[in-house]
């Protein structure tokens, strides 16, 4: 048992009093009141044009494939350093992923290596906002219009982040957050898909619904719902919205709470920096940070192991994360292997380090001492 856990989830105190109520109120099933309450509170607080609650990020960004009508032979431009279900979404649906390097300096993709990537088969590109800093959405969109493609944000870790003072999943076509318990704000499980372009909006409610224009009846727009579209049941239930609701009402203070300690690490952890022991994360000048994650950079994967057990013998749990997909067993069976350097380093020498809520300033002192015992006292 780990004395200092990687995460622990964080409870404001209204969640089970909330779920009381849904539970009370004798509709649990989706689209009720705290899954409206939710909604407006997203596209109110961050500009979003439609907010429709997901059970997963995976299923928002599986929405997001149909609704830009994803087929066999298109090509998705999308990050080798990211979660497998920002591909899995769009291979689903007969996709060719096409994988980018991520940047020297950020793990996000690398912008300015996109456009040689763009064919007449691309689709799509999906950035990822990974630790919740902001790709260079600007080089984006402009390469979008430019060749007339989609653009899904992957805002899996960006709940509350900017780009430029726009809101992160407000700037594509389309965006999935996640409320995973890792996450800032959570759930336990849950998403959501975000609607910046108008024409998908009536589409991704019949998607979402089993590909019944279920919710347009329930509104008393029509007389009779049927069967319309392809769809899948990605609505939650009114638990998880009211689970959800409780955090929203303190994300202010969540947020406050997150930043304080990234940059207790970021400032303590800076002489190790200096001595060239590490790398710490790096903050674009048009991003803000939502203090989603911590991470360190270590010279090797040896380094990295060797640091990761050495936490562990002294009760802390540090993790690495993603493995680039585009070595992946599944990728490989009928790809090539394509050389993404920037994409394999992250993989071999990132370490994440605890970060949550209840994170006391002792347990994070103590996890700065052991990391720097580790390097200092040899």
């Amino acid at each position: 048992m780990f004395k200092i856990p990687f995460n622990k989830p964080f409870l404001t105190g209204n969640e089970t009093e909330y779920i009381k109520d849904a539970v009370n109120s004798g509709k649990i099933s989706g689209d009720g009141v705290f899954t409206k309450k939710c909604q407006d509170f997203f596209e109110r607080t961050y500009g979003f044009k439609k907010v429709l609650l997901t059970t997963s990020c995976t299923d928002a960004l599986e929405m997001a494939a149909i609704l830009i009508d994803i087929k066999a032979g298109d090509e998705v431009i999308i990050p080798s350093y990211t979660f497998v279900s920002t591909a899995n979404a769009f291979v689903l649906r007969g996709a060719k992923i096409i994988f980018a390097d991520s940047g020297s300096q950020h793990p996000n993709i690398d912008a300015n290596k996109i456009e040689s990537l763009i064919t007449n088969k691309t689709k799509a590109i999906v950035p990822v906002h990974y630790g919740g800093i902001a790709c260079d959405m600007n080089k984006i969109m402009e390469l979008a219009k430019k060749y007339n493609l989609f653009v899904i944000e992957d805002a899996a870790q960006a709940i509350d982040g900017y780009y430029n003072n726009q809101a992160l999943g407000s700037i594509g076509h389309l965006s999935a957050f996640s409320f995973h318990e890792t996450k800032n704000i959570i759930a336990g499980e849950g998403g959501m898909l975000v609607i910046n372009d108008e024409r998908f909006i009536q589409r991704a409610e019949i998607i979402r619904e089993k590909g019944t224009n279920r919710s347009q009846f329930f509104r008393g727009e029509i007389d009779k719902y049927g069967w319309v579209d392809i769809g899948s049941s990605f609505l939650p239930s009114e638990i998880i919205a009211a689970f959800l609701f409780a955090q929203l009402e303190n994300i202010k203070t969540i947020q406050s709470k997150r930043k304080k300690i990234w940059s207790n690490y970021y400032n303590d952890l800076k002489v190790l920096e200096d001595y060239g022991h590490i790398k710490l994360p790096q903050v674009s000048e048009f991003s803000t940070n939502n203090a989603h994650l911590f991470y360190i950079l270590l010279k090797s994967e040896e380094e990295r192991d060797l640091l990761i057990q050495w936490l562990k013998k002294n009760g802390i749990w540090a993790v690495f994360h993603y493995i680039s997909l585009h070595k992946s067993s599944f990728y490989l069976k009928d790809n090539p292997l394509v050389n993404l350097t920037n994409s394999e380093n992250y993989s071999s020498q990132l370490l994440r380090l605890p970060l949550y809520y209840d994170f006391s300033v002792e347990d994070q002192n103590y996890v700065i001492n052991k990391i720097s015992s580790f390097f200092l006292d040899k």
